[in-house]
């Protein structure tokens, strides 16, 4: 059975581009504590938006879909789920807000891992939430043919709850080393989740719920403003590449954690990236609307919707909105993604 030691992270150099990010972040990061405490209306308006997003982000990975105006009223309880897809929806809604109002006190151990796994299922008819699965399962990939292969064999069922007791001791041995920097030990702990692949149905989901609840816990809450998941399936091409990287030679414990670690540090920072430009805008209170709406939509790194817009300068009214989108259109200083109510703006 794989072995679980992250001791090899202790009093590890980082590589010169990591170093750089990791500065990057702290310096972000000192910046956000700082504005967080004199501007909390504005982080609270941030944080609604990103729940918004997170929600929609972390499904649309797993193709679990609905339309925004459906995610909106669920993420939002103004409507009860109607389908499967919007079960899944409405469970991921009560984790995340579980590790948002509650995360200094959940601690990484086994039962609140079961319980959060049980809480992302709990509007579905799925009779394995809160369990660890009975039966073997594979990671398929399909080519570009249609052509269906298994990428990966995860731990063998029998030997999934002693893994899983395994890595949690290695991990909590770690996270109480001075030595180890977090920063690295999470995405460590959130591959090798993947790779163990504990549960028969919502490992993905789960391990975005981890990822965020273990960021939270290190003093790392920029997910909360701005969603950390939506910025993995905007490059979940590259995220999977990294996945697929890291967790060749898992079994023999001759794997390289370095390609996910990079993918993982490197999300956090555009999270952080997005956060300060995002505030940038919304506090920008002596700039026309005009500019801040075109700053809105230049700065961000994903698509936004004209709702979206509203949401983040609500002192701005549609038509504005309106008037300003449809003339950077066409100035082509930004292009159209989707039609009618369901289209997104961005940089061209």
């Amino acid at each position: 059975m794989r072995k679980f030691d992250y001791s090899f992270l202790k009093n590890s150099l980082l590589p010169p581009n990591l170093l750089g990010i990791t500065n990057s972040i702290a310096e972000l990061k000192a910046l956000e504590t700082i504005r967080k405490h004199d501007h909390r209306k504005i982080f609270t308006k941030l944080e609604s938006i990103a729940k918004v997003q997170s929600v929609k982000g972390s499904n649309a990975i797993e193709n679990i879909v609905t339309t925004d105006k459906r995610i909106e009223e669920i993420v939002n309880n103004s409507s009860a789920p109607l389908n499967r897809s919007e079960q899944e929806i409405a469970g991921y809604r009560d984790a995340l807000d579980a590790i948002h109002s509650g995360f200094e006190n959940i601690t990484i151990e086994e039962r609140n891992i079961l319980h959060l796994h049980s809480v992302l299922l709990a509007y579905t008819d799925y009779a394995g939430r809160g369990q660890y699965k009975t039966f073997d399962n594979v990671i398929m990939e399909t080519d570009r043919n249609g052509n269906r292969k298994i990428r990966f064999t995860p731990t063998r069922a029998d030997e999934t709850p002693a893994a899983m007791q395994q890595m949690l001791y290695a991990f909590i041995d770690a996270a109480n080393d001075s030595g180890i920097n977090k920063l690295l030990l999470i995405p460590c702990f959130i591959l090798d989740f993947l790779c163990i692949h504990p549960f028969s149905d919502g490992n993905g989901r789960m391990s975005r719920l981890l990822s965020l609840l273990l960021l939270y816990k290190s003093g790392f809450d920029a997910g909360k403003y701005i969603s950390f998941e939506a910025q993995i399936n905007k490059n979940k091409d590259i995220y999977y590449e990294s996945l697929r990287k890291s967790s060749a030679g898992w079994k023999n414990n001759t794997n390289d954690y370095m390609p996910f670690i990079e993918n993982f540090i490197f999300t956090l920072l555009i999270c952080y990236k997005e956060l300060d430009k995002r505030f940038a805008v919304i506090n920008s209170k002596n700039v026309s609307k005009k500019e801040r709406i075109e700053r809105t939509i230049l700065n961000s790194l994903l698509p936004v919707g004209k709702s979206e817009i509203n949401h983040i300068l609500p002192d701005v009214s549609p038509s504005t909105i309106e008037m300003v989108v449809s003339q950077m259109l066409k100035q082509g200083k930004i292009r159209k993604i989707g039609t009618f109510k369901n289209a997104k703006y961005i940089r061209k």
